[in-house]
């Protein structure tokens, strides 16, 4: 049996706790490091929406020209799902 750490995808901290689980079954984790900003987190999303990874996809694509529907297209998410994430990402770029 192999024993893999859990590493916090924020702070990239080994204190992880397991936290529950979702309505989906999905189990929670919770980093315990008290400067993560980031307290609980999936260790595999369901919804890829939600990663950080595309988060970053849809704010790199938009500074390339590429309109919602093409990011829509492309990453396979909602067109809900790309609107706030640039709303949220134009609301920390303008503090």
């Amino acid at each position: 049996m192999v024993v893999v750490p859990v590493r916090c995808p924020q702070c990239q901290g080994i204190d992880v706790v397991k936290y529950g689980k979702q309505a989906n079954g999905a189990e929670r984790c919770r980093c315990n490091h008290p400067d993560c900003p980031r307290r609980i987190f999936l260790l595999q999303y369901h919804d890829t929406g939600r990663l950080p990874a595309i988060k970053q996809r849809i704010v790199d694509l938009t500074l390339n020209d590429c309109g919602i529907r093409d990011i829509v297209r492309v990453l396979r998410v909602s067109s809900a799902t790309v609107i706030n994430t640039l709303k949220k990402r134009s609301q920390v770029s303008n503090k």
